[in-house]
Formats: structure tokens, sequence, C-alpha cells
């Protein structure tokens, strides 16, 4: 179940944030694991937000789908060109249906107990072999930011051996801090990985 709270925020500041330019760090990401694609792959992006992300990998020549909890927010992805539809994590149902997906700094608003879920229908999701792309705040516990949202804090190895019991296999991690749309400047950790198979 989405966090009501976290989804009001992102509703009333859907505007805000599909006016936001991607910054360097998700430039260089997105180009990463565009590059290790053939087009036409199928791209799952599990929270697409606003569907910046999701529009350049359909420019790219690819077939993207994205789901998101937020109304507003699927409906500035929508208006961007993006075949994006409501739903949860938990909506995530598809079998070896995606070349690869994109998870950036969404899965941090689900809660620590449901990240192994959240995690093995990812990896079922995907075809043997299929990419996945995994944006998280690192630091530990859980709790809200300055506008309300929901967010879990993980460690590199907690994350590394969550990732490995769903059946993923590490490719390369980047760590680094910026500054999100609440002001603050938090560490991260991106994380390009394979499903094994």
């Amino acid at each position: 179940m989405a966090d009501a709270e976290t989804l009001a925020v992102y509703d009333s500041r859907a505007a805000d944030y599909a006016d936001l330019p991607m910054t360097e760090t998700q430039v260089r990401a997105l180009d990463r694991f565009l590059d290790g694609l053939a087009p036409p792959a199928r791209i799952l992006d599990l929270g697409c937000g606003p569907g910046i992300h999701a529009a350049r990998m359909a420019a790219a020549g690819h077939v993207v789908t994205g789901i998101d909890a937020s109304p507003g927010f699927v409906a500035a992805a929508r208006a961007r060109g993006v075949d994006a539809r409501l739903g949860t994590f938990d909506d995530l149902s598809e079998s070896a249906a995606y070349d690869a997906a994109w998870a950036s700094f969404s899965l941090l608003h689900a809660p620590r107990a449901d990240m192994p879920r959240h995690l093995a229908a990812l990896r079922r999701a995907l075809k043997p072999g299929g990419r996945l792309f995994l944006g998280l705040k690192t630091g530990t516990g859980e709790g809200r930011d300055a506008l309300g949202r929901f967010y879990t804090f993980y460690a590199e190895d907690e994350l590394r051996a969550l990732l490995d019991a769903a059946g993923f296999r590490i490719d390369r991690t980047e760590t680094g801090a910026e500054a999100g749309l609440a002001g603050s400047v938090d560490p991260f950790i991106l994380v390009e990985a394979r499903a094994d198979g």
C-alpha cells in the first residue's frame, strides 16, 4: 500500500517535478543504462514520476511502460507521451516481460519490510539477464523529510544482501550526494544489476 502522505505531496507538486531538469548524475546514469540496451528493448519505469526518464528512453527507440501511484504524475507522464498507468509497487505482476527495469528513487518510499517482496517482483518481471537500475538514499532507519514524504534509507551492504537474495548480480555501484525538492543534500547509491538466470 502506497503511503498516503507521500502521494499527497507528489500530487500537489506534480507540476514542480515535471519542470525539474535532470541533474548531471541522472543524465549520466540514464545514458549508461541505455547504452547497454539495443532498441527496441522493453523497459519498465517503476515509479515513473512525471515521465522525464521514460520519455528519454522512448525517444531512444525503446518500448517503455511507466507505473506510478500518483495520479498527478501519471497524468504528467501521459502528457509527455509515456505509456503510464496508475499502480503501486504491488501491482507489478508480469513475468519475464521486460528487458530492463528502471527504479530511480522510487522504492525508497516503501517500508523496509516490503523491499524483499518488491525486489522479487522486479526479478520475476525481468527476462533472464535483464538489467535493473536502482537509486536509493543511503543511511539507516526510516522517516519523513521536510515535505512529509516517507523514506527508507539503506546501507550498501544491506542493499547488496537484499539484491543477492532476490536473484540479482550487481555490476556497478556509484555513491554521491545531491539536493532534492525538500532542499536537503542527501547521500545516495545508484546500482546497476542483472537478473541471474
